[in-house]
């Protein structure tokens, strides 16, 4: 007679299987076999229902267990059950929704990588909770050490999900706590000493706060003397610049205001992931669509080649692709070195169905320091080519008076300024020779 530990086994040595395919190989009828799985519990994760049902082993995590609580709080701010994570043996996860569906994940579910620590606002977030075991490193953290961090100290990440009933009653309990801007310096010097905040991802310095009605990310710049800090306080200027840039393109990006305070430069970026006081919004990073659904991130790949992948999908509209293809673009030609696919998202319309959110993280970054040095770097606009030939002229006008705009802001220092005006004649040299 097959035993439990030999049910555990079998399914430890495979991804899922059948109840037929268990009992041929535990060489038991199929009453036995739903003995066995009944006696399982939380062990066993049950995937699907009726004749095409599999089965997998689960995964025990300290202080989880096996089966994880997931809510997702609406726009209004209330918090709803949304399903189980069901973390598995050999990796990965299945999450079965509330509605009775369910997905199998090949690590974790896009959001929940979103959600994650990461960037300036995940380091230390270890040495802040010491309680929870934590390697100091994000680098060095496992899917499970991830699933700690969200399901006992998750309740205020990206996007509209929680992970954890522990999450769950601190977003339960925690009530606002607004600030005003004058208390920015403080915040950001906390900020330095803690890097305190919620989990938006990206290596600026930055904290999130709730002001006036808002819920932002403020990025801010060192108030000292030196070269590289008055470069990221122009650079924040840029930044603001640019998302204005991209609306007067009729293109949806983040709202900032840029504010100078005790010396310090602030930019100030609504999130667009959060409604009203305690209202939220599902949002998804195309790095995390593209790990899930594409595998396309790579050597070569680019927002425009995504924005193909995921049209031939059928997983965003005509129109998002071609604005994807228009910001980058734009960003080429504003020297945005940094148009990885962290920083372009989606909100979530359908299953494998997004539509893509305000356009955020637009600046020059071919101006940004290395380490506290200054360096100098050539600006080589790009022409069009075959996937960006229906955006490439609007763009590169708006790119155009981007840099005008620049050149003539007078918080820029004379340096970047000149900079900028070599910049603008360089894409208006090649505007004048492109045939478009």
């Amino acid at each position: 007679m097959a035993t439990l530990e030999q049910l555990l086994t079998v399914l430890g040595r495979q991804v899922e299987v059948k109840g037929s395919e268990l009992a041929t190989q535990l060489r038991v009828s199929r009453p036995t076999v739903s003995r066995l799985l009944a006696s399982a519990g939380p062990s066993v994760c049950r995937m699907g229902q009726g004749p095409s049902r599999r089965y997998a082993r689960t995964r025990f995590i300290a202080a989880l267990g096996e089966q994880i609580p997931l809510y997702r709080v609406d726009e209004a701010g209330r918090p709803h059950e949304a399903g189980i994570l069901h973390p598995l043996w050999n990796g990965g996860c299945w999450l079965a929704r509330q509605d009775g569906g369910g997905e199998r994940f090949a690590g974790l579910p896009p959001f929940a990588a979103d959600m994650s620590p990461q960037g300036y606002l995940g380091q230390g977030f270890a040495s802040r909770h010491p309680e929870l075991g934590l390697p100091p490193r994000i680098t060095d953290w496992t899917e499970d050490h991830q699933l700690i961090a969200l399901a006992l100290r998750g309740e205020d990440c990206v996007g509209a999900h929680i992970i954890g009933a522990a999450s769950l009653d601190r977003f339960l309990a925690s009530p606002l706590r607004p600030v005003t801007e004058a208390q920015y310096p403080e915040l950001a010097r906390s900020s330095l000493s803690s890097e305190a905040g919620s989990s938006a991802g990206g290596e600026q310095p930055k904290f999130t706060a709730y002001t006036a009605g808002r819920h932002v990310l403020v990025k801010f710049a060192a108030n000292d003397d030196g070269a590289a800090a008055q470069r990221w306080r122009e650079l924040l200027i840029c930044e603001g610049l640019a998302l204005e840039a991209v609306q007067a393109a009729g293109i949806p990006a983040a709202t900032s205001r840029s504010l100078r305070v005790e010396g310090y430069q602030f930019l100030e970026v609504e999130r667009f992931d959060r409604i009203g006081e305690r209202g939220r919004k599902a949002l998804l990073s195309l790095m995390a669509i593209d790990n899930e659904y594409l595998g396309h991130e790579g050597k070569g790949s680019t927002w425009t080649s995504a924005a193909r992948y995921l049209l031939e999908r059928q997983s965003i509209s005509d129109e998002d692709a071609r604005r994807i293809r228009w910001l980058d673009t734009f960003g080429q030609l504003t020297g945005n070195t940094d148009r990885h696919f962290g920083n372009l998202s989606f909100f979530k319309d359908g299953p494998q169905r997004f539509r893509l959110a305000p356009a955020y993280d637009m600046l020059p970054m071919m101006f940004a320091p290395v380490g506290t040095s200054i360096v100098e770097r050539t600006f080589e606009p790009r022409p069009p080519t075959a996937e960006t030939l229906d955006v490439w002229s609007d763009a590169a006008r708006h790119a155009l008076a981007y840099w005008t705009r620049l050149e003539q802001t007078s918080e820029l220092s004379d340096a970047l300024r000149a900079h900028c005006a070599r910049n603008r004649d360089a894409l208006a040299a090649l505007m004048q020779r492109t045939p478009v």
